[in-house]
């Protein structure tokens, strides 16, 4: 029956990313930490081992949304390879933290970080292009801020990447592709700090590898695979402005939904 429900999560998930062009984490998360607690995974570890195996299961999606990106010329590798190592140091930070944390912590911060992007997509904000990219240093910060905080909330950062690179002057299709590559080191290094981090906890359920539960990989992967280029194709024949305000709806219900199990 769980088996099933991941495949439907991921089925959903990769026609949002494909229709939408938003990482299936946000969607992916909410979700597990409402499977996970009906399946009686362990309660203390629940938002751990949901934000692991999202974050697990975009290593597979990025791969094909980076190929599609990189084939059509979308993808600024200077910037990616700019970026990357802060990007994988705040993303391993990230998931450490995330092991130090309580469930109730995690998930708070995840109900006030899906507010932020509802409402982002709700009111269609967008920074205005004023700068230019800034130095070494500069993106070594930014890279770190944007892992650490994707780390913690299981997403493959383009919420918070793709505004920075608008607000420095990168065309939106470029900054789109270019946050597609940027996503694989986030999840390849979020899942890699997650199974490390979890490795010492006794009491996770069998088939988990540290905080990712594999059969949930197994199922969310297969399935947004093979649903994300539908996605993408329906995005050419339906109205995704008035798409995405119904979706930041549905975050903003399922962020309620978070917190109402927290009070």
């Amino acid at each position: 029956m769980f088996l099933l429900a991941y495949l439907a999560l991921g089925a959903f998930a990769g026609v949002l990313a494909g229709l939408l062009g938003v990482g299936g984490g946000l969607v992916i998360v909410p979700i597990l930490t409402f499977l996970f607690s009906a399946q009686g995974l362990p309660a203390p570890y629940i938002a751990h081992l949901a934000l692991g195996t999202s974050l697990a299961t975009i290593i597979f999606t990025s791969v094909s949304s980076l190929r599609a990106h990189h084939g059509r010329g979308a993808v600024d590798w200077q910037v990616v390879r700019r970026i990357s190592a802060g990007i994988v140091a705040g993303t391993l930070a990230g998931s450490w933290v995330a092991a130090q944390l309580s469930t109730r912590s995690l998930k708070v911060f995840f109900v006030i970080f899906l507010y932020y992007v509802a409402l982002q997509m709700l009111l269609n904000i967008r920074p205005k292009p004023s700068r230019q990219l800034p130095g070494t240093g500069g993106m070594l910060g930014v890279g770190g801020i944007i892992g650490g905080v994707s780390s913690l909330v299981g997403i493959g950062g383009g919420s918070l990447s793709v505004p920075f690179m608008a607000w420095c002057n990168i065309p939106m299709h470029t900054a789109i592709g270019t946050s597609a590559a940027i996503g694989f080191p986030i999840a390849l290094a979020g899942a890699v700090g997650y199974v490390a981090n979890g490795l010492t906890v006794a009491t996770l359920p069998p088939w988990s590898l540290g905080f990712v539960y594999l059969p949930a990989l197994a199922g969310i992967a297969l399935a947004s695979v093979i649903t994300a280029p539908f996605g993408a194709r329906l995005a050419h024949s339906l109205p995704v402005a008035g798409l995405k305000k119904t979706f930041a709806f549905l975050l903003m219900v399922m962020g309620t939904k978070l917190l109402a199990g927290l009070l």
